[in-house]
């Protein structure tokens, strides 16, 4: 494992989903997040909040990234890396988008565009980590 192309992998991962979040999350799904005031906080207090939610992204994207290179079967890294993070946003569909649906009152519309969104950012996110990170040696696993 090479930890320097692990970090860059993750540093590009995390710039991408946040280049990937503004317009999505920050634009597109911002009506729907306004219509449960109960549960997300307006913009306003969003954006005093990015540093922390930019820390927790690079967080995030390092261990997806440390994941992904510990699962790598040695096939076309974008390929490869779609595949882990369609893989990753199943999972998160599953525990946290439909898990939020069940305890949270939000509606289907919302649960809805939350999961296609969540699924589509792990795909993109997924396919940068495995264009970036190149392992040494053509014969991985």
């Amino acid at each position: 494992m090479n930890y320097g192309r692990l970090a860059v992998a993750a540093i590009v991962a995390a710039i991408v989903d946040m280049v990937y979040g503004y317009p999505v999350y920050g634009l597109m799904l911002s009506g729907e997040f306004a219509r449960y005031p109960g549960i997300f906080r307006p913009m306003e207090a969003v954006n005093g909040n990015l540093p922390i939610m930019f820390a927790g992204t690079l967080l995030a994207m390092f261990a997806a990234t440390f994941i992904y290179v510990k699962g790598y079967e040695g096939g076309n890294g974008i390929h490869e890396g779609a595949r882990f993070g369609a893989l990753i946003g199943l999972f998160g569909v599953g525990y946290i988008t439909v898990g939020n649906y069940a305890v949270m009152n939000i509606g289907r519309r919302l649960t809805a565009e939350m999961a296609l969104a969540g699924l589509a950012e792990w795909i993109v996110v997924g396919a940068v980590i495995g264009a970036v990170y190149r392992p040494t040696g053509a014969g991985q696993r």
